[in-house]
């Protein structure tokens, strides 16, 4: 039996609110079932990083199934946290250890903690905008977000990444969002959904904002 064709605007579950297209690439995927980063940073987590996934579900005002924030009341508008790669390459690129053959600079991208690691999307740029990451043409679903406010970083990131990444990563911390559907994310292409067009080689530009963020 031939796969079912991807959905196009003409579907009700489709999204015609959303009519800017971008492709972007879901790299990695993380449900992390405790925390990590607990007691003094110097002392190290007692934690080995959370594996990636190949796929991950979302539910609809929950979060990611198997994540520590998933269903706590005190995490709902910040339940599933979206970062671009590209921001972990500025900072790898600012504290002098990227290089050609290695962007990342040897950094895990693991190590942030974010549930959704994406190249091509600035997510920093779209807080308190709507959008939808859609890979209906690739295995998974039609998951959409509301992004809320920046992830930002916290002081275990001088411990964990490498000294300095935490004041590197202010800006360009990633973006907490509520999911406001339910669906399957994986790692492969995906396409960035959204109201207005964003600027992909952005993606790795701090976004510093003054005042107490939304």
């Amino acid at each position: 039996m031939p796969a079912p064709e991807p959905a196009d605007d003409a579907d009700p579950a489709a999204l015609a609110d959303l009519p800017c297209r971008t492709p972007v690439e879901v790299l990695s995927l993380l449900a992390s079932p405790e925390h990590h980063y607990f007691g003094r940073a110097r002392d190290g987590s007692p934690h080995p990083p959370s594996p990636s996934l190949d796929r991950v579900e979302v539910v609809a005002g929950k979060g990611v199934v198997g994540d520590r924030f998933f269903g706590k009341a005190a995490h709902m508008d910040a339940a599933v946290t979206l970062l671009a790669v590209e921001a972990l390459e500025g900072v790898a690129a600012d504290l002098g250890l990227a290089t050609p053959e290695d962007p990342l600079g040897g950094l895990d991208p693991r190590l942030a903690r974010r549930n959704v690691l994406l190249r091509g999307a600035p997510v920093v740029a779209l807080v308190g905008a709507d959008l939808a990451l859609d890979q209906r043409a690739t295995g998974g679903d039609v998951v959409r977000f509301s992004g809320r406010r920046q992830a930002a970083p916290c002081a275990w990131m001088d411990a964990v990444l490498a000294p300095g990444a935490h004041p590197a990563l202010r800006g360009r911390g990633g973006l907490r969002c509520v999911p406001t559907s339910s669906g399957v994310l994986v790692v492969g292409p995906a396409e960035l959904r959204t109201a207005e067009p964003v600027d992909p080689p952005a993606a790795g530009v701090p976004v510093l904002r003054r005042g107490r963020l939304p």
